[in-house]
């Protein structure tokens, strides 16, 4: 059996310019980074700004497993299948980390016969986004450091320092560090801690911000750090913004790639959904609206973290809409769910399907009390059996769902006929009735208890005190019409991994909760999710290599 980058590597890619044209782009409209792939430029937008909008299907999951969804896999595999069906489709995705790429997860880019390519080069550096947004939420560190170091004008309090550094990569030793050890003139010694790249708030600025003048009003509004009377210092008081938004000038751009079937792939910015948002950018889905019939997008991890904010935080700030959601599940993580070891999962098992099924069932009435209908997909895998099938298939129609397999990673576009059609019918036959979760008057720990209860199922919210002040003062700066971006962990419903399922009687835990004024939302950290990821014990990193004939191997 081939490995997803060996699949890649055989594919034969079509130039960019001829993947764009299926779109109705122009090829000075593109700003090409070689042969394989582009930046859409301001001038498409503004050709296309007036068209009116397609339809909006989201895909999200199921609480992820060891043994694997496949949500990008079938969000590729189905906007191929679109293609197939005559579909004027395109899919909108989050670009990769190299965190999890060289860590546990790998990488980003589907697998099998659903893939978007060229997959080595948007796994690791692609057009520089993840590098600019790194740089610029770094300048602004290092501004900050130095205004204090030369006279510090604007008072601000060494102890009260929130800006972080980041850096795209696990780096567990970062997370608390000290910085300004040395001379006088190093530095005044104060603790420091970086985030990852994709948790920076610039990330989050921009994948929210609908332009330029926007990005740079956006960046303009970061709280840095706060002065000895307790007041916000923010970018523009240290005149940081200009310098920012210039590094962010091409990075603002969403990216143009292919799948394997030449169906053509928006790819740009990409927010963590377990400590961010987790969505794609704002500017590239409307994009993708404007040129197509069909737009097809993720949201990182389970729905109780990609789909609530992609809800509740991005469709509620650039004025979406989603038509549809597909909710990808596979019988081998419902049986984990339901209690079965990973070396078992090959088994047929209606008990553990039974008893795991509760997972997927929460995730079902969760996306209904947006008001958006839902399809319910099984990523194929060769172990599962028909009866597991039909079992997983009644439960959903029961449900008031409708059903379909995906056997996109064998078998491409092709696989996902059956789903691409269950869609279509859909947008065809049921109205959404979108609407937030919450509303924006709530106070925030009312938005905080609305999440965890209904999306969680949690039995209520417990406070650190450091937690509870940073409320009151959020509040009292003005930012209580914000919406709440929870930092939780993937795996489970609740902020504890090890419950599996659909745990009941829990609290969820807020450690921390602070201000991302530029991004528009306010985090609330739960449990002991970490913003900055650690390596596990043999790191992918290990079996990734370069051949003699400067073939990269061992990416997955």
């Amino acid at each position: 059996m081939k490995t997803d980058i060996q699949i890649a590597q055989e594919a034969s890619m079509q130039h960019i310019k001829e993947v764009a044209v299926k779109l109705g782009i122009k090829e000075e409209e593109l700003e090409f980074y070689g042969k394989y792939k582009a930046k859409l430029s301001d001038e498409l937008w503004e050709r296309i700004k007036d068209n009116p909008d397609g339809k909006l299907v989201l895909v999200t999951a199921i609480n992820p497993t060891p043994a694997g969804e496949g949500k990008t896999t079938v969000t590729v595999g189905l906007g191929q299948a679109m293609a197939k069906l005559n579909q004027r489709a395109v899919i909108a995705l989050r670009e990769p980390s190299l965190g999890p790429c060289f860590g546990i997860k790998g990488g980003a880019a589907g697998g099998g016969y659903s893939q978007v390519v060229p997959m080595e080069d948007l796994n690791l550096h692609f057009t520089g986004d993840f590098h600019a947004i790194t740089s610029a939420n770094n300048l602004l560190a290092a501004l900050l450091d130095n205004h204090i170091q030369q006279g510090n004008a604007l008072q601000i309090d060494p102890r009260q320092v929130v800006w972080k550094r980041c850096l795209d990569m696990n780096d567990r030793s970062l997370r608390n560090i000290v910085v300004g050890l040395g001379s006088k003139m190093d530095g005044m010694v104060r603790e420091d801690h970086f985030v990852i790249t994709v948790a920076s708030e610039i990330m989050a600025i921009l994948c929210l911000s609908d332009d330029i003048h926007d990005l740079k009003r956006r960046l303009g509004k970061i709280v840095v750090a706060y002065n000895f009377n307790g007041d916000p210092v923010t970018a523009d008081d240290l005149q940081a913004t200009g310098a920012m938004t210039a590094l962010l000038k091409d990075a603002i751009k969403p990216n143009i790639i292919q799948t394997l079937e030449h169906t053509p792939a928006l790819v740009h910015g990409g927010p963590f959904a377990n400590i961010a948002h987790g969505c794609n950018s704002v500017r590239a889905t409307k994009m993708a609206l404007k040129m197509s019939d069909i737009t097809i997008t993720e949201a990182g991890f389970g729905a109780d973290l990609g789909a609530e904010k992609f809800f509740d935080i991005k469709c509620r700030k650039a004025g979406l809409a989603p038509d549809a959601v597909v909710l990808v599940a596979t019988v081998r993580a419902l049986k984990y769910n339901g209690g079965v070891p990973r070396a078992e999962l090959e088994k047929e098992n209606l008990e553990a399907l039974a008893k795991g099924i509760v997972n997927l069932e929460k995730h079902i009435e969760n996306i209904q009390k947006y008001g958006v209908p839902v399809v319910v997909t099984l990523n194929s895998f060769v172990s599962d059996t028909q009866a597991e099938y039909e079992y997983v298939r009644k439960f959903c129609e029961d449900k008031g769902c409708e059903f379909a397999l995906a056997e996109v990673w064998a078998k491409g576009g092709e696989g996902g006929t059956a789903l691409a059609q269950k869609v279509l019918e859909t947008l065809e036959t049921k109205e959404s009735h979108f609407r937030p979760l919450y509303e924006d008057s709530l106070s925030l720990e009312e938005k905080i208890e609305t999440v965890a209860k209904e999306i969680y199922g949690a039995r209520g919210v417990v406070y650190e005190p450091a937690a509870k002040k940073q409320l009151a003062k959020i509040e009292a700066m003005g930012f209580k019409e914000l919406p709440v971006c929870m930092a939780k962990t993937q795996y489970s419903l609740s902020d504890d991994a090890a419950k599996l399922g659909r745990p009941t009687d829990f609290d969820v835990k807020i450690r921390e909760v602070y201000v991302s004024a530029g991004a528009g939302f306010i985090v609330a950290i739960t449990g002991a999710i970490m913003t900055m990821p650690g390596l596990p014990k043999v790191p992918a990193a290990n079996g990734i290599d370069v051949s003699e004939e400067g073939n990269i191997t061992g990416l997955f």
